[in-house]
């Protein structure tokens, strides 16, 4: 990616957007290009072709139409943005309609300086970002969500039995909430290793991201 990068907030609470933005504004490789203080005068905004966001922060608890709406529809754009969803601690029931919707990761409203840095830098660059104080909420939420089995046993995800040794203890790892740099110093392994590694496993279980691969090693590995 050329240039900065270019990031839109989305969040009712001006405290929260004005406090984001004095953090993202300090870095040098990023610049947020707009705000909102809901849904839809964001969704209007982020259409004008004059606007370009890589990445969205977006509230998914606001009055009127709520985050995974509006991400819905940003889904719905030629080129989307990535969406990364503010949540509070105890607001977790909506993330798997998030997740379903298209969210690219989760992030804590209360999450410091670099936690929210390095979230912005991860889904810029295709990454799922979640903060691991969310996995456990986000597979309880997902399983919760899901239709009971069937009383046969559940047949593995296609794919899985062609995932080598190594992707399993990648996928195991993704399941644990780890990033790819954390992951690599537990394995003794070049972080660019992890990522070709995780998109092996991303193909060959056929996921669309890493919260999909956070639920499948949460389950089957």
């Amino acid at each position: 990616m050329s240039g900065p990068i270019r990031v839109f907030l989305v969040d009712d609470q001006e405290l929260v957007r004005t406090g984001f933005e004095l953090i993202l504004g300090a870095t040098p490789d990023l610049l947020v290009v707009g705000s909102a203080g809901d849904a839809r005068t964001a969704i209007d905004r982020l259409r004008a072709p004059e606007l370009r966001a890589d990445v969205v922060l977006m509230d998914i608890r606001m009055p009127g139409m709520d985050g995974v709406e509006a991400t819905r529809r940003l889904m719905a754009l030629p080129d989307p943005p990535r969406v990364v969803m503010l949540t509070t601690f105890d607001a977790d029931d909506l993330l798997v309609a998030a997740l379903r919707a298209g969210a690219a990761g989760y992030l804590l409203k209360d999450a410091g300086a670099a936690e929210l840095v390095a979230a912005v830098r991860a889904a810029a660059a295709g990454d799922a970002p979640v903060a691991p104080r969310l996995v456990r909420r986000l597979i309880d939420s997902f399983l919760l969500a899901a239709p009971p089995p069937e009383p046969a046993a559940r047949p593995a995800p296609t794919g899985l039995d062609r995932l080598t040794a190594r992707e399993r203890e990648i996928l195991a790892a993704v399941g644990l909430g780890l990033t790819n740099a954390e992951i690599a110093a537990r394995l003794c392994v070049a972080e660019s290793t992890v990522k070709t590694h995780l998109g092996s496993v991303l193909r060959k279980l056929e996921l669309r991201d890493r919260v999909q691969a956070v639920i499948v090693a949460q389950t089957i590995v």
